[in-house]
């Protein structure tokens, strides 16, 4: 029993083969895929709710207007149902197969499992300079906020449902540093993280600005470690 949570925001053309894939591979599970809709200015709404027609494990929620990935993200994963739950990219840059290795883990013991494309075992497929930047930001990233995580930003992150309701009332970053202040929550209440080797592949399209939004990061895992210096686990 699983809930997958897609963010969506402008992906009518990448997200239909995303839901066919996982739909198809999902087939005979009990399981739900929640797209929310990130105020979306293209087809998005249509074309999940034509779908979902088809597949009835697909639902819709639509935010009235664009606040970004982590919002959409923390909306869907607050509305799951099924005890495990998590995330995935709406371009389907992880093969949805990849989801098997993340529940094993959880079924191991782990309270959260991560994708990583930074592992020796990760399969990769992207260019010189985006590995690069995202190497340098992710030592920065250890550096200051969350050290021992190889890969903090990769869009395929699964948690038990009550680990992730522990770290849910302190989320509070809407847009793509979400990721790094739930790693961090995750480590003050000492849930543990189990972080997976994933093949991924750089689609085109990314809604991502890597010079504008890698600085915006920067200033918002300085702001976690601040926010969130007196949570600690029970």
């Amino acid at each position: 029993m699983i809930s997958i949570v897609i963010p969506a925001f402008n992906e009518a053309l990448r997200l239909p083969p995303t839901l066919l894939l996982a739909t198809d591979y999902l087939e005979g599970r009990e399981y739900e895929i929640i797209v929310v809709d990130d105020g979306s200015s293209d087809q998005t709404v249509e074309v999940v709710l034509k779908m979902s027609k088809l597949r009835p494990n697909i639902r819709l929620i639509s935010l009235s207007k664009n606040q970004g990935k982590g919002k959409a993200v923390r909306t869907g994963l607050n509305e799951a149902k099924f005890p495990i739950l998590g995330f995935i990219d709406a371009d389907g840059a992880t093969p949805i197969e990849e989801i098997d290795k993340l529940i094993k883990s959880l079924n191991d013991g782990a309270d959260i499992a991560i994708g990583s494309r930074a592992l020796k075992e990760s399969k990769v497929e992207t260019l010189i300079h985006r590995r690069a930047l995202g190497r340098v930001f992710n030592f920065f990233v250890n550096l200051i906020s969350v050290p021992g995580i190889a890969d903090t930003q990769c869009g395929f992150k699964f948690f038990k449902k009550e680990a992730f309701q522990k770290i849910y009332p302190f989320l509070t970053c809407d847009r793509f540093g979400f990721d790094v202040e739930i790693l961090l929550l995750a480590q003050k209440l000492k849930l543990k993280i189990s972080e997976v080797p994933i093949s991924w592949t750089n689609i085109p399209g990314s809604k991502v600005n890597l010079l504008t939004d890698s600085t915006q990061m920067l200033f918002d895992i300085i702001r976690f470690r601040w926010m969130h210096r007196k949570v600690a686990s029970k």
